[in-house]
């Protein structure tokens, strides 16, 4: 079984991020998860089949201002991961995609990294992550040893969950943005439509 985990989080506008730091996360949140999955699968195959665990976020599917970069390395990682899965079924290997919500970790109040702020995105959607990165604004509501044993039980679940989403508030938001992305291509079958060469031309 292999478990890529390397990750953290950058908050602040697009704009205020440097490129340093855009390509900081990038290298570590997606080429260095690809990296890794990549030279893990051919001994996976040799032995015979295996499990691949990747650590996503409900950030994969649900966006939130100012945390763009991050959202980017996981809706990158994810389609990643999707496409993959297909590739090595065949192969006995197995790949799920965990997008835990908040939980009790360093991630919001130890490791996150936030950009050089500016006065202009001040009051705006940009800057709201700073009342989720203060601790006075409570904890997160998941609990990091029961997800990590949720992650463990589904290694012997067969076939494997493509996708495990883990804490409720994760799965309501994305169910959320589901549901509204849906109804918005549903919204769009004319126009789909209208690009289409006639029938038996």
């Amino acid at each position: 079984m292999i478990v890529s985990n390397a990750g953290y989080g950058l908050f602040g506008a697009a704009e205020e991020l440097t490129d340093a730091q855009v390509d900081h996360i990038i290298a570590t949140n997606l080429t260095g998860s690809i990296t890794l999955i990549r030279a893990a699968l051919p001994h996976l195959r040799a032995q015979g089949g295996g499990r691949v665990v990747q650590l996503s976020s409900y950030g994969g599917q649900v966006a939130f201002p100012g945390n763009s970069l991050y959202h980017a390395t996981k809706w990158g990682i994810e389609g990643f991961v999707e496409s993959v899965a297909q590739e090595v079924a065949p192969f006995g290997i197995g790949m799920t995609i965990v997008e835990p919500g908040g939980a009790r970790t360093e991630f919001r109040c130890g490791s996150a990294r936030v950009a050089d702020l500016t006065e202009v995105y001040d009051a705006t959607p940009a800057h709201a992550f700073k009342a989720m990165l203060d601790p006075a604004n409570g904890l997160a509501p998941g609990d990091p040893q029961r997800m990590a044993a949720r992650i463990i039980e589904s290694v012997d679940v067969e076939p494997a969950p493509l996708r495990m989403v883990l804490g409720s508030q994760a799965l309501d938001a994305t169910l959320d943005v589901l549901r509204r992305r849906t109804a918005d291509f549903e919204s769009q079958r004319d126009l789909a439509k209208s690009t289409d060469y006639p029938a038996g031309e």
